[in-house]
């Protein structure tokens, strides 16, 4: 039997709003509002779980400017928790929160607790273009904000156009492609692949954006309603962030789950739990095509847990775009040929990517999954900014074998720090390299920009942007431009690589 503080979670509630008009709409702290009293019916004790919450947070809301989004859904709800918290920027902090939530009831600091999160990106675009005011309120007061707020780029990134996820995630995948040495038509069709599987698993969620599964030649070929975005993701491969979605869950303890005669059949077990942060910019990355800090934070996890990773029968790997579905695998020892679908959502691109919650989405769905095969495991990864900060969570609707422990993980944090990358040449000149790169395209799918980070022949790593004319992009898409030498110069800050 588990200790009396063992922490658990007791109830998830999810809501997909499609189709209705602005001013019909419900906004984010509605919608939260909403999940928080399904997760409370799901957790089968309804509202009188939710006036035991003693501590409320709210994932960071992109779409709206709430000065105090906890408060006003303590309002919405009736209840008067006596912490108010929101998470800063990054799709880590769902589970991020579950995992410091659990360290929380754990300590006795916590009775019960309501984490929600919400967008409503998709009704503030429709009432923006229909010129549709939104009466949405702001809240009183001011939250405690939890979370590393560090912004994700640098000056220097910024200065040479790396600011959206856009732009950095296809710097990723071509590294990847060129790590593996295979042509662009092949990574292509492995892409369209790895994809396909994603939206094979949303077109059978409910709360799925998209419910549609597309086939591997229909995500992977550039057409006018798939058109480039970044090279080499076309329109499909992207996550989609106009969506209206939100997704709740409720923690407790044992004893006070048992108080409040909530069914052991709902009490879902975090068994393990990890977090670590990557080298913090994109520009001082050991490289890029693996990340040492998601191996760190699956590996506290599954210590924790007790298991290994082929013990885990529901995986849910972040899916921003290809490139983190792939460095998440392989930084977890998960086999490219691993028959375990790697969502339980349906993945950011076809399930939808609701801001900073997708991964709320994610916990809820792998709650769903070990209810419903007692003593199966699930794992979620949840990442923020550019592969940057990290959190992973183990589940199971059975208890583990010990105490719940989290491992401290600042020794850990202080040896991926110290690891060494190239050092950054911020006035590049003279012969040089393409360390990896991408072509970015307009709305009407034309090339227009190629951004590089590239390498001079002693080493150092720089950062540029290539001729805009159509042959140079062309032909960077056209065959394999890591390794690709030219030269490179820097103008008022900013780093020209012609090729060769």
């Amino acid at each position: 039997m588990s200790d009396d503080r063992t922490p658990i979670l007791v109830g998830a509630g999810q809501l997909t709003q499609r189709d209705v008009a602005p001013d019909q709409a419900l906004e984010p702290v509605a919608m939260m509002a909403a999940v928080a009293r399904a997760a409370a019916d799901d957790a089968g004790a309804g509202p009188a779980l939710l006036r035991r919450v003693d501590a409320l947070a709210v994932v960071n809301v992109f779409c709206w400017p709430y000065a105090n989004p906890p408060r006003l859904l303590a309002e919405r709800l009736g209840v008067q928790p006596a912490e108010e918290r929101v998470t800063t920027v990054g799709g880590n902090t769902p589970q991020w929160l579950v995992n410091e939530t659990a360290s929380r009831i754990a300590a006795g600091r916590v009775r019960v607790a309501l984490l929600a999160g919400a967008e409503a990106v998709r009704s503030v675009v429709r009432a923006r273009k229909a010129r549709v005011p939104l009466a949405w309120g702001g809240g009183e007061g001011t939250p405690v904000v939890v979370g590393e707020g560090k912004d994700g780029t640098s000056e220097h990134e910024v200065a040479h156009g790396l600011m959206l996820p856009t732009q950095i995630y296809p710097l990723f995948e071509n590294a990847l492609r060129a790590r593996a040495g295979r042509s662009i038509a092949e990574h292509q069709r492995r892409l369209g692949t790895l994809c396909a599987g994603l939206s094979a698993v949303a077109a059978e969620n409910p709360h799925a954006w998209f419910r549609q599964a597309r086939s591997a030649d229909e995500i992977a070929t550039v057409t006018p309603s798939n058109r480039m975005i970044g090279f080499p993701y076309p329109k499909l491969m992207n996550a989609i962030i106009e969506v209206d979605q939100a997704a709740a869950v409720l923690m407790t303890s044992v004893g006070e789950a048992r108080a409040l005669g909530i069914p052991q059949d709902r009490w879902v077990y975090l068994w393990g739990s990890g977090e670590a942060h990557d080298r913090w910019f994109i520009s001082d990355r050991v490289d890029y095509a693996s990340s040492p800090a998601i191996r760190e934070a699956g590996r506290q996890a599954l210590a924790a847990a007790g298991i290994g990773i082929e013990r885990v029968d529901h995986l849910d790997i972040y899916s921003c775009f290809p490139a983190a579905v792939q460095i998440g695998r392989d930084a977890l020892g998960i086999a490219a040929d691993d028959p375990r679908p790697l969502t339980v959502t349906g993945g950011l691109p076809y399930f939808g990517g609701p801001g900073n919650n997708y991964s709320m989405h994610a916990i809820a769905e792998t709650m769903d999954r070990v209810r419903a095969q007692p003593g199966s495991v699930g794992l979620v990864t949840a990442l923020g900014w550019f592969l940057t900060k990290h959190a992973v969570g183990v589940y199971s609707a059975r208890p583990k074998d010990g105490p719940f422990v989290r491992e401290d993980a600042a020794p850990r944090q202080a040896i991926l720090d110290a690891q060494t990358a190239p050092e950054l040449a911020r006035e590049p000149s003279g012969p040089a390299s393409i360390e990896t790169y991408t072509v970015l395209h307009d709305r009407d799918g034309t090339p227009v920009r190629g951004l590089v980070i590239g390498r001079l022949e002693d080493g150092r790593r720089f950062l540029a942007e290539t001729p805009a004319d159509r042959a140079t992009l062309d032909g960077l898409m056209a065959a394999e431009g890591v390794g690709r030498r030219g030269r490179v110069a820097t103008r008022d800050g900013v780093g020209h690589f012609a090729p060769s």
